[in-house]
């Protein structure tokens, strides 16, 4: 009782990862980084020189790939690990974000993310941020959210996180990659972006970050207690 299972869509650079982060932290929710694991994913086919394009590559790359998260008690993060190292740094470069929304629309690669991830959520009390995780991974999850916001103040976001990453980036470079990467997102045959007809829509255009979860954390408790309501009276 009060385990649900939160989804969180939407467009590149809304911060819906790091929101979801403290969504899950304010509920005693796992927190599951579908962003992290197709960084992951990019991050492996480019160090090993595979080609999406390539059936054979995909496969390879497919049997050679373990992605996982591990907490680290010292950062107090959940960090990505990639057959055993940790890339958590290595997958937010620039390097991995050019290429991240090509390796998202190979359908052996997305089936074989996604079967991953309804295994992380079955025991429910999760929260998951990604593009289709209302509509493919977890279509029953009992909240459903879709989180926008206009393309400037996206790039400005994700300017400021690379910068505090130490990688200085052109905004006009950020603004290009962002609204290539919303045109693959929402385009792809296999699994787009899109806001399915349940999902409550936020624009966080002129949110404060506090805001934006104070809004999903409060969402979240009302289901939590209908379905309490709901079971105290069957």
């Amino acid at each position: 009782m009060g385990k649900i299972v939160i989804a969180i869509d939407g467009y590149s650079g809304c911060g819906k990862s790091s929101t979801a982060k403290a969504v899950a932290k304010d509920l005693g929710f796992t927190y599951i980084d579908s962003g992290a694991m197709y960084r992951a994913a990019t991050l492996h086919f480019l160090n090993h020189y595979l080609s999406p394009a390539n059936p054979h590559d995909v496969e390879k790359g497919l049997k050679s790939m373990e992605i996982s998260f591990h907490f680290n008690p010292e950062t107090h993060r959940q960090e990505t690990y990639l057959n055993g190292l940790n890339v958590e740094d290595e997958i937010r470069t620039m390097r991995v974000s050019e290429h991240v929304s090509e390796i998202a629309t190979i359908k052996e690669i997305r089936k074989e993310l996604v079967a991953q991830q309804q295994r992380l959520g079955k025991k429910k009390g999760v929260v998951m941020d990604g593009r289709d995780i209302g509509s493919v991974v977890f279509p029953d999850a009992e909240l459903k959210v879709f989180m926008t916001a206009d393309l400037e103040t996206r790039a400005e976001r994700r300017q400021q996180e690379l910068f505090e990453k130490g990688e200085l980036v052109e905004l006009e470079a950020i603004k290009t990659n962002l609204a290539e990467r919303d045109r693959i997102d929402s385009s792809r045959a296999e699994s787009p972006l899109k806001k399915v007809p349940d999902a409550m829509e936020i624009d966080t255009s002129n949110l404060t970050f506090e805001a934006q979860v104070a809004m999903i954390v409060q969402l979240a408790n009302e289901v939590i207690q209908k379905e309490k309501d709901y079971a105290g009276n069957h």
